[in-house]
């Protein structure tokens, strides 16, 4: 069979010209292109990393900042709740204050009122002894037909008044 034959020939020839071409693909892919790609993986790598570093710095300034604002700002509320104690004292002082004065205030208009009721308290008993006196006068009159003086009746009623 002569295609048998040439089988070796036909393959050897295929061998050949594979290792030829798989060769010249190696060295162009392997020794031009490999060494480019690495290359740029490896900046890329390097630039990430980079970035991320980048990156840590900022955060880590961001944390400073943000704990400073924190700082301020809880010195801030406290000297408002400063201000604000403060001011609730004055305010606090000045109501007891104003209170203070009207109580003064009341005090007084209690006081002027206790004495105009005294007086009219006593103004009713000077009243009530005068129309007593009259009363028991005109009752020891007609009861017994006497006259009796003023002024006997009158000591009579408040005698009377004060045991009552």
């Amino acid at each position: 069979m002569p295609q048998i034959s040439q089988l070796a020939e036909f393959f050897s020839s295929q061998v050949l010209w594979t290792l030829v071409f798989f060769g010249i693909t190696f060295f162009l892919i392997g020794r031009g292109m490999v060494p480019k790609v690495m290359e740029t993986v490896q900046l890329r790598d390097r630039q990430i990393a980079d970035d991320l570093a980048a990156a840590q710095a900022a955060r880590d300034a961001a944390d400073e900042q943000e704990e400073a604002w924190k700082a301020r700002e809880a010195e801030n509320r406290a000297r408002a709740q400063g201000l604000i104690a403060e001011a609730k004292a004055k305010a606090a002082a000045q109501t007891e204050a104003k209170l203070a004065r009207a109580q003064e205030r009341l005090d007084a208009r209690l006081a002027e009122a206790e004495s105009t009721i005294e007086a009219a308290r006593a103004a009713a008993l000077a009243e009530l002894e005068d129309v007593a006196t009259e009363a028991s006068q005109d009752i020891v009159a007609r009861l017994t037909g006497a006259k009796v003086d003023k002024r006997s009746a009158r000591s009579a009623v408040k005698k009377a008044l004060t045991h009552a």
